[in-house]
C-alpha cells in the first residue's frame, strides 16, 4: 500500500465525488457538496485540505481526508483539526494516521501553539488514534450554537 498524502488546490468533478462518498461516512446527515463549495473549502485563507489517496494501475483512489485550519489568535497560533474521514475499507491501514501527520508537520512549520479537534466518545478508533499520537484529552465543554436552527430562550 503505497498511500500519498497531498493538498487540495484544485477541485475537479472527480474530487467532488470522492469526497460525497467520503463525507456520510463521517456525518450522514450533512448535505453532499458540489463543486463551487468544494472549491470554496480548498481555497478559503487558513484552511488546509489534504487528501489521502492510492495510486494503481494509472488509477487513483481518493481513501480519507482531513481540514487543517489555522488562525492566529491573542493567546497564540492556533489550530484545529476538522472532517477526518478514512474510507471504512481503508480503515485500520494507517490513513488516518498519515493524514495527521501531515497536518501535524505543517502546523509546525506555522509555527502552531496548540492543535484542538473534537471526535464521539463512540468513534473508539479514532480516540485512540488521537491519545497513540499525543492528543490530551481536555477537561472543557464544548458548545455549539446551530445558526440553521437556533434555540431561542426567553
Amino acid at each position: 500500500m503505497a498511500i500519498e498524502i497531498s493538498e487540495i488546490h484544485e477541485v475537479t468533478d472527480g474530487l467532488t465525488e470522492a469526497f460525497n462518498r467520503l463525507l456520510p461516512q463521517l456525518s450522514p446527515s450533512r448535505a453532499l457538496l458540489n463543486q463551487e463549495a468544494l472549491l470554496q473549502i480548498a481555497t478559503s485563507p487558513g484552511c488546509t485540505l489534504f487528501i489521502a489517496s492510492e495510486t494503481k494501475a494509472g488509477d487513483t483512489q481518493i481513501v480519507g481526508t482531513l481540514s487543517l485550519i489555522i488562525s492566529p489568535q491573542l493567546s497564540g497560533v492556533r489550530a484545529r483539526i476538522e472532517d477526518l474521514v478514512v474510507d471504512k475499507a481503508w480503515r485500520g491501514r494507517g490513513v488516518g494516521e498519515a493524514l495527521l501527520r501531515k497536518a501535524l508537520n505543517l502546523a509546525t512549520a506555522r509555527q502552531v501553539n496548540t492543535i484542538d479537534l473534537t471526535c464521539r466518545p463512540s468513534r473508539e478508533s479514532a480516540n485512540h488514534l488521537y491519545r497513540r499520537m499525543g492528543f490530551i484529552r481536555r477537561d472543557t465543554n464544548v458548545y455549539c450554537y446551530d445558526l440553521d436552527n437556533p434555540r431561542r430562550t426567553p
